[in-house]
């Protein structure tokens, strides 16, 4: 901004750097990131291999648990509305010119916007390396093709929370949409470091079948977790429906669910313990653990401090790195093996007719 803040200084439109205005910066870095992408994607699509894969799908997993925080912090500012079209921002306009609400909000929830395509870029960079992987993995094409239209099903789900002047269900929705996509990242990242073959237990029965009942005890969780913030104070914007429910009962409901994931995690990492489990699973149960133990009293925290929007920004956060945790515990009870003998070879002639 030029010059002293007069009282209309974070009207819309008023915010410029360098002579330009705050959202044309935000368009050309996201512009810029996206073409450093386009750079470095030749060479991984060209000759792509499960090992450069890795990487990229690991990024995969980063910028769409980001965006979900991303997203808390458009809620926790009150800037859900800071453009209140979709897709347009305004009805006259892309970007946030001539908008009803201050150029701080309408830069946040722009930045937001531009941010999914940051997210779609690597989901197509992701998606056309495993088009062209050779011998081809039908597995991974198939979650390749499902993580990019998720990022889709993300914009016309956030553009219906737009529309709905952010009513708490449909912001619920767009945020567990994240975490099912989050599902696609980590199993692609999963399954690069494993062979397309048959699947093996790590692990005893009894904890592979504790490992993926945490799940939906988790997603319950989650879920749980958007009911609360539905409920409380942090909405998008000052106009925003709640649900009008008893934020007490229902924080204690997500407590609850809170304890009975972290007692899961403590089941699995005294079982693991016990048994001759691979370090790979030990290690994940006790991460798990950490994350949930950690999670648990920055929530206590905030609850007790009145939900200050930091701690609500890092309690989101805490959420995707719990659920990526659930999710990873999940795989590494489990791994894929090149099957041998005559399965080997039926593998290898399946394999190549599906080239």
């Amino acid at each position: 901004m030029r010059g002293v803040p007069g009282p209309d200084a974070f009207a819309a439109d008023s915010i410029e750097i360098v002579h330009l205005p705050l959202w044309m910066w935000q368009i050309v870095v996201t512009g810029a990131v996206i073409v450093a992408l386009a750079l470095l994607a030749p060479r991984v699509i060209r000759r792509p291999t499960t090992g450069s894969l890795r990487w990229w799908a690991l990024g995969s997993v980063v910028v769409n648990a980001g965006i979900a925080v991303t997203g808390a912090t458009v809620r926790v500012t009150s800037s859900g509305l800071g453009c209140s079209e979709w897709p347009r921002c305004t009805p006259e306009s892309f970007v946030p010119v001539g908008t009803e609400h201050a150029a701080l909000n309408a830069a946040i929830e722009f930045g937001n916007r531009m941010l999914t395509f940051l997210v779609l870029a690597v989901g197509i960079i992701v998606f056309l390396a495993t088009l062209r992987l050779r011998p081809r993995r039908r597995d991974l094409l198939v979650l390749a093709t499902l993580i990019p239209l998720g990022v889709l099903g993300q914009g016309v789900v956030g553009g219906i929370t737009v529309w709905s002047g952010l009513h708490p269900a449909s912001v619920a929705t767009h945020f567990l949409l994240s975490t099912f996509v989050v599902i696609g990242t980590v199993a692609y990242y999963v399954r690069c470091r494993e062979p397309r073959g048959v699947l093996r237990l790590t692990v005893s029965p009894p904890v592979r079948r504790l490992a993926t009942a945490l799940l939906p005890v988790g997603f319950a969780l989650l879920a749980a977790g958007t009911v609360v913030t539905g409920t409380g104070p942090h909405g998008g914007d000052a106009e925003a429906p709640r649900f009008g429910l008893d934020l007490v009962l229902v924080t204690r409901v997500h407590a609850v669910l809170a304890w009975l994931t972290v007692l899961g995690a403590v089941a699995v990492a005294a079982l693991v313990r016990k048994g001759a489990a691979p370090r790979t699973v030990r290690v994940q149960a006790w991460l798990l653990l950490a994350a949930l133990l950690a999670q648990g009293a920055l929530g206590y925290t905030q609850y007790a401090l009145g939900l200050p929007e930091g701690l609500v920004v890092l309690h989101v956060l805490g959420a995707m790195v719990v659920w990526i945790a659930l999710l990873r515990l999940y795989f590494a009870t489990a791994e894929r093996v090149a099957p041998t003998g005559v399965e080997g070879e039926r593998a290898a002639t399946a394999q190549a007719a599906g080239r």
